[in-house]
Formats: structure tokens, sequence, C-alpha cells
């Protein structure tokens, strides 16, 4: 199959998981209710290699919700350029840097009050922090000085923390 054949496959296959208008069981109807419903609709788009899917739907505690979802094929993540995504991985992979996230998302906003934390490093540390997650995608910028975790990254964010715990 020529490649623009397969990225427009994987395209409509991809759009139509993403579109598909399925009701999931609810918690608790079985230990595996999300999954059942992911095999359903693979099965529906006939992705015989599977795929994944991860969701979520969170109150923080600045009382602020954010629902969020995200599938993809197999064959598409494993056809990937995984090196392209060391960058968001690497500003994870820092203890001061997820404080910083934390603490963003449990309110404090600006530079000043993550310069106030005890044991988060100096004003030029701090900022150093905050520009390489700023960069990969992590935080940005709602006005001068003040961060916020996107919308788009607060469910994904916690999904890294949750797949990283043994």
């Amino acid at each position: 199959m020529e490649l623009e054949q397969r990225v427009a496959d994987l395209e409509r296959r991809l759009a139509a998981l993403e579109n598909a208008q399925h009701t999931a069981p609810s918690p608790g109807e079985g230990d595996f209710w999300a999954l059942e419903g992911l095999k359903e609709q693979l099965v529906a788009l006939k992705a015989a290699d599977g795929g994944v899917l991860f969701t979520g739907a969170v109150r923080v505690p600045t009382g602020e919700y954010y629902e969020w979802q995200h599938g993809a094929l197999t064959d598409g993540l494993l056809d990937l350029d995984w090196t392209e995504s060391a960058e968001s991985f690497a500003a994870l992979g820092h203890a001061v840097r997820l404080r910083l996230l934390r603490e963003v998302i449990g309110g404090r906003r600006t530079a000043a009050e993550l310069a106030e934390l005890d044991e988060i490093g100096t004003t030029g540390q701090i900022y150093h922090h905050l520009r390489q997650l700023t960069g990969a995608g992590w935080l940005h910028t709602t006005g001068r000085g003040r961060y916020e975790v996107p919308p788009g990254r607060v469910v994904p964010l916690l999904v890294a923390l949750s797949a990283a715990r043994p």
C-alpha cells in the first residue's frame, strides 16, 4: 500500500475512533468497562493491531473542571518517531518541574508565588524550569509572569503520573 493511501486510511480510522458515539458502561459495571468499549470500537474500525485510549474527568483544587480523551491506533503509534517525544518527557523528568506543575494546578499561578515555595531553588532556577515546561507545552503563559497548565494537558499530565507509579 502506498504511503499516502496508508496515511489517509489511518487518518480516517482515527477520526472514526475519535468521533464514535459509543456509550461506555459506567464504572463498577465490570473491571474492564473502558477496555471493553475500546475493543468494540476497534472491531468496528477493523483495527486488528489494536489501539490505546486515555481519558479523564478532573476537578483541580482551584475548582476548574476538565474532561478530555484521546485515542490512537497501535500501528500509528508504533510507526512514529518516538525521539520526537523526548523533550516532553525530559521536561517531566525533574522533581522541581513536577512540583511546579502541581503548584500551578493547585492555584499558584505567578512566578512570584512559585518563588515563595521552600526547596524550589533560586528565582533564576525557577525561571529555567518554567521555560523548560513552557517549551515542552506543559505550561503556557497567560500574562506577564502568570502560568497555567493548558486545559488539553491536565488529563495527559495526570495519566503520565499514573503510568509512572508502580
